[in-house]
Parts: C-alpha cells; sequence; structure tokens
C-alpha cells in the first residue's frame, strides 16, 4: 500500500470581505497516512473537452483538529495538485478521504 503525506484544506471559518460578502477562510494541516485507492476516470461534461475525474481514497490518522472538523474539510493537496474532498468516512482513529475532480476554490496557508 502507497503511504499518503500533504495537507488537507478546511474552511471552518467565514470572513466579510464586503457588506453581506462572505468567504471561507481556509486553515490547512499536514498529515500522513496510507493511499487505499488510486483510480481515475474521464467524464463527458458539457465542455469540448472531458473532465480528468480521480476516485481515489486516502485513509489520514486523524488528530483533534480532523475529529472536530471533518466536516469542514475542502480539499488534500496530493501529487501538486489540489482535489476535491467529495466524502469523509470516519473509522476512529481515521479518517478515509474520497478525492473527486481539481479544486478550484481558494487555499490557504499551512497552521
Amino acid at each position: 500500500m502507497a503511504k499518503f503525506f500533504g495537507v488537507v484544506g478546511y474552511g471552518v471559518e467565514s470572513k466579510e470581505t464586503k457588506p453581506g460578502v462572505f468567504v471561507p477562510v481556509i486553515t490547512e494541516q499536514s498529515y500522513s497516512g496510507d493511499i487505499i485507492e488510486n483510480s481515475r476516470r474521464w467524464q463527458a461534461g458539457e465542455n469540448q473537452n472531458d473532465d480528468l475525474v480521480v476516485s481515489n481514497r486516502i485513509s489520514i490518522v486523524a488528530d483533534t483538529f480532523a475529529d472536530q472538523n471533518f466536516y469542514a474539510m475542502r480539499y488534500v493537496k496530493w501529487i501538486g495538485v489540489y482535489w476535491k474532498v467529495t466524502k469523509v468516512e470516519v473509522q476512529r482513529p481515521r479518517l478515509i478521504l474520497t478525492m473527486g475532480g481539481v479544486y478550484n476554490g481558494p487555499k490557504g496557508t499551512t497552521s
């Protein structure tokens, strides 16, 4: 089984940038774990080119922050790319993260 070490981005808080406009404040945490599944597929869409969708699953060893904020996970940085977290399975002491397409939202800083 391949090993994983990377960051997970959380959107726990929001900040008001203009009156009535709130944007998420992204916090990054570093984790290690295992790559459970490594697969990809092309998905036909409304675009001229098909979209690349990954169905990778990563098992991370959760700390207290991850246990309390797993609902706010936005992305995983893996192989230099930010991937959307589409599903989180809680299997204490681990969290199983399922990744989808490329994440294009706001990014954070590592704390």
